[in-house]
Formats: structure tokens, sequence, C-alpha cells
């Protein structure tokens, strides 16, 4: 059973490492696998600039400003459309600004590649339903989920991330 994972970059504002389009298939398949998902599925990752991550987060979250990522999930409560073609469950889309990765990773203190696995990994959480919204317990599940797939793929975390993210 195999996974489909398309990678676009949209944007010149970073350079994109090498290396990096393998480690974001492998966060998505580490979440598919983690939380056991039954069935081939898609996924579609952007590289975004913070101006067009600005007009996508005005445009759907009315803020108006740059954020790290965003999801847009296509499946609600686990039921998702297949694609005529392959027959996988079509997830939904990941859209990362690369500038913002950047400046965070920077920020952290660690590398791009870490920061943009994490990225990945909290929104293929989201696509499979989860939310931090509300913070309380599921914003601690999600945490401890992120954690451990990401410790499976080797990118313990170095720092501790703060509750004012989005």
């Amino acid at each position: 059973m195999s996974n489909k994972v398309y990678i676009t970059n949209d944007q010149h504002a970073v350079k994109v490492p090498s290396g990096l389009r393998i480690l974001i298939r492998r966060s998505c398949n580490a979440v598919l696998e983690f939380e056991h998902f039954p069935e081939p599925a898609e996924i579609s990752v952007t590289f975004v600039d913070n101006a067009r991550i600005a007009e996508l987060n005005s445009q759907y979250r009315n803020k108006p400003m740059p954020t790290d990522v965003l999801s847009f999930p296509l499946g609600e409560n686990g039921v998702y459309d297949h694609n005529q073609d392959t027959g996988a469950a079509m997830l939904g889309d990941i859209v990362i600004s690369m500038e913002k990765a950047m400046e965070q990773a920077q920020l952290y203190g660690h590398p791009l590649q870490r920061e943009v696995a994490f990225l990945v990994v909290h929104s293929m959480l989201h696509l499979l339903g989860y939310d931090h919204e509300q913070g309380g317990l599921e914003a601690v599940h999600m945490r401890e989920k992120e954690e451990a797939v990401l410790i499976q793929l080797g990118l313990p975390r170095t720092v501790s991330y703060t509750a004012d993210e989005v």
C-alpha cells in the first residue's frame, strides 16, 4: 500500500534543501503509520512565501498575517473522498511558508529540515481530524503524537514550543 505525497515549490524566498522532499514524504508516512490509517492516502504539500500564506490566512482564517503552516483537510469525521484513478483517500493540502519555517528554525536553533518535518507532522494530524484550537487535553494529545512521530523519524524535540503558536 503506497501513499502519494505531491510536493510543489511555489516560492523563491528560501532555497529548498536537498533531501527535504524525502523527509516530507517520510513524515507523512510516519503519521499515517502511527495513526494506523487503513488505506493508501494522498496529500499535497506546497511551499509558499510569507506574502502568499498571509493571503491564505486572511482568506480562510480571517487573520491577515503570515503563519508557518496551514492545513486544509478534505475529510470530515474520518470520511474522505477517494481519487477515482488510484482509489487513495484524499486527505487534503498542507501549505508551508518556507520563510516562516526558516525564521522559526533559526529562533529554535535547529535545522530547517527539523522545522519543516514538525510542521508537516503537525498538519498531517490536522488532516486526520485532530485539533488543538480549544487547548486542553486534545492539544496535549496532539503534542504527544507529534513528539512520538518525530522521535520515530529521528528528530526529537530540541526545544519546547510555546503555547502561542497557531
